[in-house]
């Protein structure tokens, strides 16, 4: 299976990318899995003037990542709050693409702040809906993150293991069951 997680902060010193770099370790080291990083800082896309109906419809500068987001069977998004919301720079990505059917996205925010970006959360669920992807109900909200995660992605607050664990194990088993199924079928 292949994941995409979206580290969905255009800010040059996100702290929020930590908690992709820690996700996409986690999941390498626990499945066979072919997880890549969209890290928004390094991949940055227009203002929305048209939907990619293919990789060779994007730009030529644009199409490793359109590649990567049509061949992907699931998506992590890892957003900061910004406002009481996701990222626009998150929501602009996926803009540019078709709906994301039958994919499962597993949904993780994260502030320095003490509510780790819940609003942003609940507001991700609805984007993922309206997508037509399917949110994995087990969502990983994140406060003080820069106290859980060091730069390099490394937990350092050995209490907050339980709580990624729950998360990848659950996102895993959906997109798993989800993959599964479109084979069959």
């Amino acid at each position: 299976m292949k994941i995409e997680i979206v580290s969905g902060s255009p800010r040059q010193n996100s702290v929020t990318h930590r908690v992709a770099l820690h996700l996409k370790g986690a999941i390498e080291s626990r499945s066979e899995h072919e997880v890549g990083i969209i890290n928004l800082k390094e991949n940055v896309f227009p203002i929305l003037d048209s939907v990619f109906t293919s990789p060779d419809a994007a730009p030529e500068a644009l199409r490793p990542v359109a590649r990567r987001i049509f061949a992907a069977d699931a998506f992590i998004i890892v957003t900061p709050e910004y406002n009481g919301s996701y990222s626009p720079a998150m929501q602009n990505l996926f803009d540019h693409f078709p709906k994301q059917q039958r994919k499962v996205f597993g949904l993780a925010t994260a502030s320095p702040g003490a509510l780790g970006g819940i609003r942003a959360a609940m507001q991700l669920q609805q984007f993922v809906m309206a997508l037509f992807g399917i949110p994995s109900p087990y969502m990983l909200v994140t406060p003080q993150v820069d106290k859980k995660f060091d730069a390099e992605g490394n937990l350092i607050d050995p209490a907050f293991e339980k709580s990624v664990d729950l998360f990848l194990n659950e996102f895993l088993w959906l997109a798993e069951k989800v993959v599964e199924a479109k084979v069959e079928a």
